[in-house]
């Protein structure tokens, strides 16, 4: 049997719901506990790691055996393990619930197989219910699952012949003001902004995402320095909203598994020339944002340097996903295939 029109409602405000939990370490979801008649028993939404999940926060603001022979609306497949809190699909069954609507299939080998779970109980289970909207949701969540580090976005602005700053080291302003503002308001949608101590000590950057009248934006990306020189006591970077994450080596892999494991799914890249080779290097990069001027500075200060790349051969070849016009500057959105290695088949 489809899902009900009652159970597609109410999986767009199990959807609301979700967005309700924080961004981090574990998925935003959302859960509906409806009666046999179709109306809305109780509500819940994940709060954040280590706490209740979705289905357990909306069954527990039922009374004993209120859930018994009820549906449960949910984001995302129950869970099928347990970690800091009980499996989900458990506790469905043990609720008495007769029916589930999810959105989307768990896509983490610990937790899937949830719904086998609950059809092995004799519990009826329908899938793919609003799915694209729940893809939506989760995609970033979805990605780090995939890659096993968050999403890598490295950005970078240039002159046209592909120099990051003048002969004497001067940079501001290569770009206009409307690809500032576009560069701010990706920021803003980032979980971390990541710079190298070099950058720190030449630019002193505040790294806080900006309005065009300076005013800082509701959403601020958590400041992150990577390298082994201090990051001086007076540095901008230490006047930022949020408390700055300082990681004095050159290992990026194990910076990015640090910061998966605060919460951060989506990373800016915001270094100069040399941090963003080394992330493209070390085939660390998922998308390249690359802002071009309309100017030529010549010189040899170019916005990469070396990234491993030593014969036509190697070269990274990217997706073009889009090239927008800002003011007179160009922005070229570029998405990378994963590095093979040797032995990949």
């Amino acid at each position: 049997m489809p899902a009900t029109q009652s159970e597609r409602r109410a999986m767009a405000r199990a959807l609301t719901l979700a967005r309700r939990g924080p961004r981090g370490v574990n998925p935003q979801v959302g859960a509906v506990i409806l009666s046999p008649a179709g109306e809305v028993l109780a509500e819940g939404w994940h709060r954040g790691a280590g706490t209740p999940h979705a289905e357990v926060d909306a069954l527990s603001q039922l009374p004993q055996g209120a859930a018994r022979g009820a549906t449960a609306v949910v984001t995302l497949e129950p869970c099928n393990h347990t970690g800091r809190t009980g499996p989900c699909a458990q506790a469905l069954i043990e609720a008495g619930v007769a029916r589930v609507v999810y959105a989307v299939d768990d896509p983490t080998p610990v937790a899937t197989g949830g719904a086998e779970r609950l059809r092995a109980a004799g519990v009826e289970v329908i899938g793919s219910v609003r799915t694209s909207e729940a893809n939506d949701l989760l995609a970033s969540w979805v990605r780090v699952q995939r890659l096993g580090r968050p999403h890598v976005t490295v950005k970078w602005a240039q002159s046209l012949d592909g120099r990051a700053a003048a002969a004497d080291g001067t940079s501001q302003w290569i770009t206009g003001p409307e690809a500032r503002a576009d560069v701010h308001r990706r920021r803003a949608a980032a979980d971390a902004i990541v710079v190298g101590t070099g950058t720190v000590l030449a630019d002193d950057p505040a790294l806080t995402a900006r309005a065009a009248d300076g005013s800082l934006l509701p959403d601020q990306p958590a400041p992150v320095v990577i390298g082994r020189s201090p990051v001086p006591a007076d540095a901008a970077v230490h006047r930022h909203p949020l408390t700055p994450l300082v990681y004095p080596t050159h290992d990026l892999t194990a910076v990015l598994q640090a910061l998966r494991e605060t919460g951060v799914q989506r990373v800016l890249v915001e270094g100069g020339p040399t941090l963003a080779s080394a992330f493209l290097r070390d085939g660390l990069a998922d998308e390249v944002l690359a802002y071009v001027a309309p100017v030529l500075l010549g010189g040899t200060r170019p916005a990469l340097t070396e990234i491993g790349v030593h014969t036509i051969a190697q070269a990274r070849r990217l997706t073009v996903a889009a090239i927008e016009r800002l003011g007179d500057d160009l922005l070229v959105v570029g998405r990378l295939a994963p590095v093979r290695t040797e032995g990949d088949d």
